[in-house]
């Protein structure tokens, strides 16, 4: 059980790993962790839209796509062009002497290659989860998310993906709780 323990810490120290692109917005913040929790839940959303895929490898690839950043960090675009990181080798050591280590790194792998059906949604999960959080930033003000939101936005690449996408860029991220609101004026018409 101390492998496990150990899993348990390097994943929870996702919570403590910040997101690197916000320091490029200009504001927000969220941890990997966070970022991780919305990813899986939009892949599960995904599954119960369309039942031909295989709804526990799907929201399993987004629980585990980003664990490698608990031993690298999250790097972001223009990090990547400078720095090397040995992915394989983070995820080889994080697997080392787990019972089902190799069923991590397999959907780690099929993650990054991403010719899956599951992988095509996970990937697009991730970049939704970026979306909806770009949204609420520009939603409450901030100017630099509507310069990165088309960016992102083209980089969908299903069609179940680019119709959630087309569903948050056409919803203010507080209209759920206005039409819940008791005293919402959109109620007394």
């Amino acid at each position: 059980m101390k492998n496990i323990a150990n899993l348990l810490f390097e994943a929870n120290m996702l919570k403590e790993i910040p997101r690197s692109g916000y320091h490029f917005l200009g504001t927000g913040r969220e941890s990997v962790a966070e970022h991780t929790y919305n990813t899986t839940f939009i892949a599960f959303i995904m599954s119960k839209l369309d039942p031909s895929v295989d709804a526990l490898k799907l929201i399993t690839m987004c629980l585990v796509h980003d664990l490698p950043e608990s031993r690298i960090g999250d790097l972001n675009t223009i990090q990547k062009k400078y720095v090397s990181v040995d992915e394989s080798k983070a995820v080889e050591d994080t697997i080392n002497n787990l019972p089902f280590g190799s069923s991590l790194a397999h959907l780690i792998h099929e993650f990054n290659e991403g010719r899956s059906a599951e992988a095509k949604f996970a990937y697009d999960a991730d970049q939704l989860a970026l979306i909806l959080e770009l949204k609420c930033l520009s939603d409450i003000g901030y100017q630099p998310p509507n310069d990165w939101l088309p960016h992102v936005l083209k980089r969908l690449k299903t069609k179940l993906g680019k119709k959630i996408a087309q569903g948050i860029m056409e919803t203010n991220r507080d209209e759920w709780w206005l039409n819940n609101w008791v005293d919402s004026p959109k109620k007394k018409k």
